[in-house]
């Protein structure tokens, strides 16, 4: 066997300086080739994705815990299922599904007197990222004479400050007082309302308050920014807003948007220290 391996050797080494002099032969078209790659990627578009959502190749190192030594790929899988709806800074957004694991080794480590395992794996990430300047729609939840809330496929929170909300055309109308007779706690319903409570069944009322709370209208006791001319209020009818999304944040380890509704939203006149001057500048007056 020894001797075998000595006569492979010179073999194989006039092999590879065969498959040397071969690869200089294509020196040249190899260059070209990397010129042309280079000009290529840098006639890649610099605007932003406008889509929210993106499915990435994710590689991650993961220690499994021993409860798991017998199937790694379970104790994998639970561990990626705990990372779902949380913003994962390596992926810049928010993991809403994984597929398609796959271990990049076929063996896993463990360190010293660990008893956890090391394992590398591989996956497909649907990641909720969405880009600066995107435009996106969202369902008003509440208006606020500082700001506007929204939800973003029911999930996803949305704030619209006051100084990004053109002031020339919307306008904050205030709502009754929370002790008005007439609208408060203690309004009286009218009779055919009363006996309508009275002869419903709780399963019914049950089912009403759940078709109410996906459904209903945006409650106007606080008050609803309105349009000057028309009066008609933000959002129209069915309370969908379209916003551009100038800012993100990241909190509980969950993603939140800051929205605008100006036509320049990036503009330096809608900044909080410019909306403060013009503020000031309004009551020095």
């Amino acid at each position: 066997m020894t001797t075998s391996l000595g006569l492979s050797l010179p073999a194989s080494g006039h092999k590879k300086r065969k498959q040397r002099a071969s690869d200089a032969d294509h020196d040249v078209p190899r260059k070209k080739k990397k010129e042309k790659l280079k000009q290529d990627m840098g006639k890649l578009p610099t605007e932003p994705s406008t889509s929210e959502f993106r499915v990435t190749k994710a590689t991650i190192t993961l220690s499994v815990p021993p409860v798991f030594a017998s199937n790694l790929r379970t104790g994998v899988e639970e561990m990626l299922d705990s990372m779902i709806m949380r913003y994962i800074p390596s992926l810049c957004g928010v993991l809403l599904a994984h597929s398609n694991l796959h271990f990049l080794s076929p063996t896993a480590s463990i360190n010293a007197d660990c008893p956890f395992a090391i394992c590398n794996v591989t996956f497909d990430a649907t990641v909720w990222s969405p880009s600066i300047a995107v435009k996106l729609i969202g369902k008003i939840i509440m208006y606020s004479p500082d700001h506007v809330s929204l939800l973003l496929h029911r999930t996803f929170n949305v704030s619209i400050p006051r100084h990004h909300i053109p002031q020339d055309v919307w306008e904050f109308e205030y709502g009754p007082a929370e002790n008005d007779p007439e609208y408060g706690e203690g309004a009286v319903g009218s009779p055919v309302d009363k006996e309508g409570d009275a002869g419903m069944k709780d399963s019914d009322a049950e089912k009403m308050d759940a078709e109410k709370t996906e459904d209903e209208a945006v409650p106007e006791a606080s008050g609803q920014w309105v349009h000057r001319l028309t009066g008609t209020k933000l959002g129209g009818t069915d309370g969908y807003l379209e916003f551009t999304v100038i800012g993100k944040t990241v909190a509980n380890e969950m993603l939140s948007l800051q929205g605008s509704i100006q036509s320049d939203p990036f503009s330096e006149e809608h900044s909080t220290t410019q909306s403060g001057k013009s503020s000031h500048k309004k009551r020095d007056k």
